[in-house]
C-alpha cells in the first residue's frame, strides 16, 4: 500500500467518523432525550444541561479529527514519521485527556446537583477509560514518531 493510498484510507475513515459523530452528537442524543423527558416529565429539567454537556464534549473530538486529518495529509506527502505529525499527536492526546477530565467533573457536578443518577456516574467511567487509553495511545504514538523522526533526520545527515 503506497503512501497516497493509506492516506485516502485514513481521510475515509475520518469523514466516516465525523459523519457518524454529527448524526450521534447533533440527532440521535438529541431525539432519545427528548424521548426520555417526554417519558419521564419529572425529569425534564435535565434535558437541556445534559445536551450541554454531551454537546461540549464534541469539541474536543472533533479538533482531534481535525489534527488526525492534518497527520494524513502528511502521510500522503511520504512524511509520516516528522516532528510534526508527532506534535499532532501530543496534542491529540492532550485533548482526550481532558475531554475525559472534563467528563467526569461534569458528570460529578450534575449528580451534586441532582441532575444525574449514581449508575450513570458508574457507567459513564467506561466512557473516561476509554478517553484516557486514547491519550495514552496517542502520547505513545506521539513518542515513537518523535523519536522515529529524530533517527530519521540523522540518517539523512549520513552520507
Amino acid at each position: 500500500m503506497t503512501q497516497k493510498s493509506l492516506s485516502s484510507w485514513l481521510k475515509g475513515i475520518i469523514v466516516g467518523i465525523t459523519v457518524c459523530g454529527t448524526v450521534i452528537y447533533f440527532y440521535l442524543v438529541p431525539m432519545f432525550g427528548q424521548e426520555a423527558a417526554e417519558a419521564n416529565p419529572e425529569f425534564s429539567y435535565c434535558y437541556a444541561p445534559w445536551l450541554a454537556v454531551i454537546w461540549l464534549s464534541a469539541v474536543p473530538c472533533y479538533l482531534a479529527l481535525y489534527f488526525g486529518w492534518k497527520i494524513t495529509v502528511e502521510i500522503g506527502r511520504d512524511n509520516s514519521f516528522s516532528m510534526e505529525n508527532a506534535r499532532y499527536l501530543k496534542r491529540i492526546s492532550v485533548l482526550a485527556l481532558l475531554d475525559s477530565g472534563y467528563f467526569f467533573l461534569a458528570n460529578l457536578i450534575l449528580l451534586l446537583l441532582n441532575m444525574n443518577h449514581p449508575g450513570i456516574l458508574l457507567i459513564s467511567l467506561f466512557v473516561e477509560f476509554a478517553g484516557v487509553a486514547v491519550a495514552v495511545t496517542a502520547a505513545a504514538l506521539s513518542h515513537l514518531v518523535q523519536k522515529a523522526a529524530e533517527i530519521q533526520n540523522e540518517n539523512e545527515l549520513t552520507i
